[in-house]
């Protein structure tokens, strides 16, 4: 059930873990980020899946990427033999999976949706799933729609959720490093934090891998079964 008044802001990642997804489910609009600084090895070209039993890392290529630059501006450098091989080692990993023919050719058609830049993949990856998971919200991206790159840190949240009217942030429990809820509210905003709750399925009757990818989550688990794991977040 969506928190009401509620707004999230989140770099896009590609293909991010099931959290990112609760997050989207909780709040009545969500923006990406994606006019900040890009973070290398971080999460926005990478994630994990699980290949031969074990988390595989899959990372998606680009150019002159560095913390230097904002993400809507580091285009990909992933030409039609990096993308076939990123689609054989996917197919490779799940193609015994109960739901690789529902979702393969969903992850198949992100990759080769002409995207030029990790921004714009990513953001298409979660929208798309989105989709495929029924998991509505208002969607739009900061480079777009708000002029305060100027501003830092909180301040630039913060600024975002009065533009839109919204009383109610929800980051997820990593910003407790960075943000305060009393900060927030002396501006007017209810911060709260989602915490995802680790929730276990079937991957092969194997040892369960936790966290990897929602294409994990996608390949071992009916829609029915995926909007039970939506749920098991708590907000505090």
């Amino acid at each position: 059930m969506k928190v009401e008044n509620s707004i999230a802001i989140m770099q896009p990642y590609v293909f991010p873990y099931i959290g990112y997804f609760q997050l989207i489910s909780a709040v009545e609009m969500f923006v990406f980020y994606d006019d900040v600084n890009f973070i290398n090895k971080g999460w926005i070209n990478r994630n994990r899946i699980l290949l031969n039993n074990k988390d595989h890392t899959i990372t998606i290529p680009c150019q002159n990427a560095s913390q230097n630059r904002l993400i809507k501006d580091i285009e990909l450098s992933a030409d039609n033999k990096v993308v076939k091989k990123l689609l054989m080692t996917i197919h490779a990993a799940y193609s015994k999976a109960p739901e690789f023919k529902q979702v393969y050719p969903l992850i198949e058609n992100i990759f080769n949706s002409g995207c030029s830049t990790i921004s714009e993949l990513a953001i298409r990856s979660i929208l798309d799933i989105c989709d495929y998971l029924d998991i509505s919200a208002e969607f739009k991206t900061s480079s777009e729609s708000y002029n305060n790159i100027d501003l830092k840190k909180g301040d630039r949240l913060i600024d975002i959720c009065q533009i839109e009217q919204k009383g109610v942030y929800i980051n997820p429990e990593g910003g407790k490093a960075i943000y305060t809820k009393e900060y927030f509210k002396e501006k007017g905003v209810n911060l709260q934090f989602l915490t995802s709750k680790k929730s276990e399925y079937s991957q092969f009757k194997q040892p369960f891998v936790p966290w990897l990818s929602i294409i994990d989550v996608l390949m071992f688990n009916s829609k029915a079964d995926i909007v039970g794991l939506l749920g098991k977040y708590e907000l505090t």
